[in-house]
């Protein structure tokens, strides 16, 4: 009897708890076959050395806008990893993402972003005082968790930040899993790029002191400069994902300490453990979203068990940082694990996230003012009542009503 494919993705507990399959896979199958909510199978990767040997191997396509590709969503398009590049932006892998990622990554060191800090301190100090101010209780998200990481990228790009509402409508949709149809996909695609393009434009016009206008005048000998086209691809990428996962994060980290709220209490009697309760956070998240295709293209072994070229392989990152072979005890929350930040919540290889050190920095800067200002803080239902943003490829809540 063939035992019957699962859906994908699994069902959980509650939003704090992970799906027992990301165990039960690691443990007896490196690679599962699983149902995508488009109705394809594909090859699912829990095991952290499974997968970050995955992401890392350059053979291998993360385009799935490819004959015979596996399909993520009920869109015709497949869903966001199988749209084609609009133009001449050919930056989703290969050369043309080398070349863009060489141009882009000087605009994201470490430097330049730590020295963002002061300023996203004053704008999440802001924040949180409007939100205490409005009394108790209050929405998270609408609060702090979605304008926060919307006001640092707009101010990082010279967007304005008003729009905030707009991204997050055009981001959601073009993340669908099965919530929107695809003429609303091509409507938010469209609307995104003329609003990208109109923004490249005015940057190009009248440069100011943001890194759109140091993209549009950035050009080196070896790598020339971003195009119209990989300028518009690049705004649009880092408006989605510059504010849609981190928004997401700090919703997901404040409700992992405050469920269990000694871990809270932990921070409160040592502020310093900051840094460290982010790692974690990061790798105890239960609620990733889907994860990343790799499209094999040639045959392949992952820990014995054969790959075929053609296949598409999806591997789940908040599944592999769960990975006992790699952190022990790794269901507990330990804010000073010693290699908490070996987790591939941000990727791993050539596709590592470009904007970690800066969500790095949102994150941190969040949760201390958190800790500074509202050490009653405290979640208002519990962990079975929070409410999982249902339909979309990135994990994330509704809402978190808070009190304090």
């Amino acid at each position: 009897m063939t035992e019957a494919i699962p859906d994908y993705p699994f069902e959980q507990p509650n939003a704090l708890e992970p799906p027992r399959e990301w165990a039960e896979t690691r443990a007896t199958c490196p690679v599962a076959h699983v149902r995508m909510p488009s109705g394809d199978v594909v090859g699912l990767l829990t095991g952290y050395e499974e997968v970050r040997g995955l992401l890392t191997d350059p053979r291998f396509s993360r385009n799935l806008d490819r004959e015979g590709a596996a399909r993520m969503s009920t869109t015709e398009d497949g869903g966001t990893f199988s749209r084609p590049s609009q133009g001449d932006a050919d930056i989703k892998e290969g050369p043309g993402h080398r070349r863009w990622r060489r141009l882009l990554s000087r605009a994201f060191t470490v430097k330049k972003m730590e020295a963002w800090r002061p300023r996203i301190q004053e704008m999440a100090d802001e924040l949180v005082a409007a939100m205490v101010a409005e009394g108790s209780p209050a929405d998270l998200r609408a609060a702090v968790a979605l304008p926060l990481p919307v006001r640092v990228i707009c101010a990082l790009l010279g967007a304005p930040s008003e729009d905030q509402d707009t991204f997050a409508r055009w981001s959601e949709t073009l993340l669908t899993l099965t919530r929107y149809t695809q003429a609303e996909v091509d409507e938010a695609q469209a609307e995104f790029r003329a609003y990208a393009s109109d923004l490249v434009e005015r940057k190009r016009a009248r440069p100011g002191d943001d890194l759109l206008s140091e993209l549009t005048q950035i050009t080196d000998s070896q790598d020339g400069r971003l195009s119209h086209d990989e300028l518009i691809a690049t705004v649009v990428g880092l408006l989605l994902a510059g504010h849609e996962t981190t928004s997401n994060m700090i919703l997901k980290m404040t409700a992992m300490l405050l469920s269990e709220r000694e871990r809270y209490e932990t921070l409160l009697a040592d502020p310093g453990l900051v840094p460290g309760v982010v790692e974690e956070a990061l790798r105890l998240d239960a609620l990733g979203g889907v994860g990343i295709p790799r499209f094999i293209t040639e045959d392949t072994e992952v820990s014995g068990v054969p790959v075929g070229a053609g296949s598409t392989l999806f591997v789940n990152l908040h599944a592999a940082n769960r990975d006992e072979r790699k952190f022990p005890d790794p269901d507990r929350f330990d804010p000073r694990r010693e290699n908490s930040a070996q987790h591939v919540a941000f990727g791993a290889g050539p596709h590592f996230c470009v904007g970690q050190t800066l969500a790095r920095v949102e994150l941190q800067v969040c949760l201390a003012t958190f800790v500074r200002q509202l050490p009653a803080l405290r979640l208002r239902d519990a962990p079975h009542d929070l409410r999982v943003r249902e339909g979309i490829s990135a994990g994330g809540f509704e809402d978190l009503w808070v009190t304090w």
